[in-house]
């Protein structure tokens, strides 16, 4: 069978006199039609036999998927393609990839136009670009000064180029919380919550957090401060779908709006201020959808939400619960996309076994209980350290997820090496993943430990990403329970972590390699600092190391980033070889 990504629904290899064809002796027919396999508007019928190419297609988006097809068999047989007939459709509608463009990397325009031709090649239909401080807005020239944000003309461009691929761009800014670039400046801090202490708590974890996070909601100052943002960046898309973002807003009655909070309660307050940016997005004949884990933290707040609102349900790990999320907000009478990630930020590696679990869940579990979309989401927290590769083979995994959702455990990494990276060894892609799992043993027993309770899978997070940044003497206000977690992992582990880096090799390409360099400066460091070898000479050894894993990282990230960030991504290195040299503050 052809290696192909997404794998199709049917692939029939056809016996008969037929041998393979070569590529320029093809000739090509395209037939409409109005019934196709699937009943979808991308639904298509290939079939090479006697030296033509017939599609079948009711749609151009049906054509544009048969043409992607046809674009990797001739790549999978050079030579000539043997019959076959293949016929398609996707499980999901909207097949979606979210790029953190606010966590300090900002994409060049070279680099944005390659990913949306990467993107339609595995049949992805949408693209979001999340935002908070990276668009220029008129007027608000120092929040984002600093930073090379995307331009109007910019998005328009990109917007024009998406269009020519089949794909979806649509706006995405953050409305309500994850503003503190903005809040943080003298000029908006009158719009924020609070500037004070509060406690960051979902379902799972609680730390304190201080400082401005989200728009005070009971501020009418607030919603003039997004009509104007809005009312600069809608324009900018043909999209008539928005994502205004409102999501982990639990600074909301820890500051401004406490009394209300107090009288009203918590969903009241905060879906109010949900309702007014709703209303500005459908001022601009747009369709708004939302981040809903406060909605879902809080199922009695559910009919709370504005109508005609798409709720986005997201959740990271192997046990997110899709289904039930998907189930909630489908009660409610609103349509909802699952939302699953990637597993490459804040890992330095990736995490294999927690993304092929989370992208297959979101998959199955969304299909079962009537989600419209899946959007795959990659952030960029800590200072966007993962590098391109190790998001781009998990967006692949995605893709395949969200067009087979019935068929998951038939995916092939060897697709993805082929199609995606265009490793011809077919090998890049299992790498990876093998790199993914190199510290899985210890985040299974690595997360935050409570007294007297057993140790947790660490979530968000892996192990030797988690280690490194977490400092010889931390600050007071150090997430303990994590350090007691991390503290506790026995010194095998950490040994046997560091013996598979060490004889891990590669071939891949310089951002696999300093991939390979930073994890194997964590678990040295993991290492050295729990055994006793952590002298003054040590610790200016792997200072060193550090320096020139930095020096590599600016000039990684100029191959594909813009400059504003850079210093920001920097700075979290900076911190540790300081740490290393005594000097930490």
């Amino acid at each position: 069978m052809p290696l192909l990504l997404p794998r199709p629904k049917r692939v029939v290899l056809m016996d008969g006199p037929d041998s393979s064809v070569d590529h320029a002796a093809l000739r090509h027919t395209h037939v409409p039609a109005s019934t196709l396999p699937g009943e979808h508007v991308e639904s298509y019928r290939l079939l090479i036999a006697r030296g033509s190419i017939e599609i079948e297609s009711a749609s151009d988006a049906g054509r544009r998927r048969a043409d992607a097809t046809l674009a990797q068999l001739r790549r999978c047989y050079p030579a000539g393609i043997p019959p076959l007939r293949i016929e398609d459709w996707p499980s999901f509608s909207t097949r979606g990839v979210m790029i953190d463009v606010s966590r300090d990397r900002v994409p060049t325009m070279p680099e944005l136009f390659s990913l949306c031709e990467t993107l339609a090649a595995i049949k992805i239909n949408h693209l979001q670009l999340y935002t908070e401080h990276t668009f220029a807005y008129r007027g608000h020239e120092e929040a984002w000064t600093g930073w090379s944000p995307l331009t109007p003309e910019e998005t328009r461009r990109l917007d024009r180029h998406c269009q020519s691929l089949g794909i979806e761009l649509s706006a995405n800014q953050n409305c309500f919380g994850h503003l503190a670039k903005w809040l943080s400046l003298p000029r908006y801090q009158h719009l924020a919550e609070t500037t004070g202490d509060w406690v960051f708590q979902n379902e799972t974890e609680s730390f304190p957090r201080s400082g401005p996070f989200s728009l005070c909601p009971t501020d009418a100052r607030s919603i003039e401060f997004i009509k104007d943002v809005l009312g600069q960046l809608l324009p900018c898309f043909r999209s008539p779908l928005v994502n205004i973002g409102c999501d982990e807003t639990f600074d909301v009655g820890w500051g401004r709006s406490k009394a209300a909070v107090e009288q009203r309660g918590r969903a009241a307050v905060y879906f109010d201020f949900v309702r007014q940016i709703a209303d500005v997005v459908k001022s601009h004949d747009k369709r708004p959808m939302f981040w809903a884990d406060i909605a879902l933290t809080h199922p009695e707040s559910i009919p709370l939400i504005p109508k005609d609102m798409i709720g986005l349900a997201w959740g990271y790990e192997p046990d997110a619960n899709f289904g039930q999320w998907c189930s909630r907000l489908r009660e409610g009478g609103h349509d909802v996309w699952v939302c699953p990630g990637t597993s490459s930020w804040r890992s330095i590696t990736g995490r294999t076994t927690e993304r092929r679990a989370n992208l297959r869940r979101a998959a199955r579990e969304g299909v079962a209980n009537g989600a419209t979309g899946f959007l795959v989401t990659d952030w960029g927290d800590s200072g966007h350290h993962q590098q391109w590769p190790i998001s781009l083979a998990a967006l692949a995994e995605a893709a395949d997820a969200a067009w087979n959702a019935d068929h998951l455990d038939d995916y092939d990494p060897r697709a993805d090496s082929l199609h995606v990276f265009g490793d011809d060894s077919l090998a890049v892609a299992s790498w990876i993943d093998e790199l993914g799992d190199v510290d899985l043993p210890m985040r299974r027993v690595g997360g935050r430990v409570s007294a007297g309770q057993p140790p947790t899978h660490l979530r968000n997070s892996s192990v030797l990403f988690c280690d490194l940044h977490m400092p010889d003497r931390p600050p007071p206000h150090d997430d303990e329970k994590l350090r007691r977690g991390l503290g506790s992992l026995p010194i095998d582990l950490w040994e046997q972590a560091s013996d598979r880096l060490r004889r891990v090799t590669n071939s891949h390409g310089p951002e696999l390699e300093h991939t390979l360099d930073v994890a194997r400066f964590a678990a040295t460091r993991g290492l050295w600092r729990r055994t006793g070898k952590y002298s003054p000479k040590d610790r200016t050894e792997l200072a060193d190391r550090l320096r020139t894993i930095l020096a590599r990282h600016r000039e990684l990230w100029r191959l594909r980033s813009r400059e504003g960030g850079l210093e920001d991504s920097c700075r979290y290195y900076q911190r540790i070889i300081q740490d290393l040299e005594g000097n930490a503050p």
